[in-house]
């Protein structure tokens, strides 16, 4: 079966601009945003606009290439607009590994082929064909992680996933969102609970959004409502992706994600992890390293222009928490399903 949201493109790249979909505004309106120097691609990264670990990494690649499309010819002036460009979108989310890995292999990339001689032209054909490389096999990425991750889903499972790991948060087709897809496209019937996800709502304006249009059996649950479900016996799995995977395993993904594991382990339901290899950060040996971000008050003081809090209050507002390889049944990734060893995962450049 094939997937509507083949034809939903969160990123995409003309050589003039970088184009977002403007994904505040799911799931009332479909706009697009043009990003058309480094700085707009940071704003469109920082404020949301495009979010995923995956999807992040992707529109770093294509601002940095577009960065030295409106870059000077002269070595000098361009290597400082590829340069700036990098640590402008470098600085705009501190805690998707993505969005650095992204970084570093184009600014590789340029190294290689200033220290060979390359002019500007041929930098920016190569910055062109790199980019488009890394969403090309983000893609291909998820759909092998579809592919194995399906074998984890029983036949008439009721998956429960928080916040969104589908197409609109990768370079296509998911990678939690991705395993229900596989589980499906294999033949299995696949329901699913989807977790609003406060304070942004991600589960409850995007994922829902994009199962609906899959076409597939999804209910909306308030995310402290997922215990009781757990506790009646009405979920059989849970499926999440990660924005960044430490070399033993422990996961950072959206806030909430650590409370739902917790109540998993309880009730005796496996919790699995869905990335791709580029989301391991194995210069990390542990989650107590992994930055977490900080985001606004008005996040949870407000929401849609509403102010839902009395004046005064205080927040506290990390976008993502980490949790431990001890709750995580298995990993999966582009290369298979992993699973945890006495001292975690262990991961390495392999895996």
């Amino acid at each position: 079966m094939t997937t509507t949201l083949d034809a939903v493109h969160p990123v995409a790249y003309d050589g003039d601009a970088v184009i977002l979909l403007d994904q505040r505004l799911l799931p009332g309106r479909e706009e697009y945003l043009r990003c058309r120097t480094a700085a707009d691609v940071a704003a469109g990264i920082r404020d949301m606009v495009v979010r995923g670990a995956p999807a992040i990494g992707i529109t770093a690649a294509y601002g940095i290439a577009l960065a030295a499309r409106r870059a000077p010819d002269d070595a000098a002036g361009f290597t400082t607009a590829v340069e700036d460009a990098a640590r402008i979108i470098g600085a705009s989310r501190p805690t998707a590994v993505n969005l650095h890995w992204a970084i570093a292999r184009m600014m590789g990339r340029f190294l290689a082929l200033a220290g060979a001689g390359a002019d500007a032209n041929a930098i920016r054909a190569a910055f062109d064909t790199e980019a488009r490389g890394i969403h090309d096999e983000d893609v291909a990425m998820n759909r092998a992680i579809g592919r194995h991750g399906a074998a984890l889903i029983p036949n008439g499972a009721t998956v429960l996933t928080h916040c969104n790991a589908g197409a609109l948060a990768t370079g296509g087709y998911g990678t939690a969102l991705g395993v229900i897809r596989g589980a499906r496209e294999a033949g299995k019937s696949v329901r699913v609970i989807a977790c609003e996800t406060r304070p942004y709502l991600q589960g409850a304006r995007l994922t829902a959004w994009e199962l609906v249009r899959d076409g597939f059996d999804v209910t909306l649950i308030t995310d402290n409502a997922a215990g009781a479900l757990m506790a009646k016996g009405l979920v059989t799995c849970c499926v999440v992706g990660a924005d960044r995977i430490t070399a033993n395993g422990d996961t950072a993904n959206k806030i909430g994600t650590y409370t739902h594991a917790v109540l998993a382990a309880r009730h005796g339901i496996p919790f699995y992890v869905a990335a791709p290899s580029s989301t391991l950060d194995l210069t990390l040996p542990d989650g107590s390293c992994i930055p977490i971000e900080e985001r606004s008050a008005d996040e949870v003081l407000y929401l849609q222009g509403h102010r839902v809090a009395a004046e005064g209050v205080k927040v506290i507002n990390p976008s993502f928490d980490v949790t431990p390889w001890s709750l995580i049944a298995a990993i999966v990734t582009e290369r298979g399903v992993h699973r945890p060893g006495p001292q975690g995962y262990g991961f390495t450049r392999q895996a």
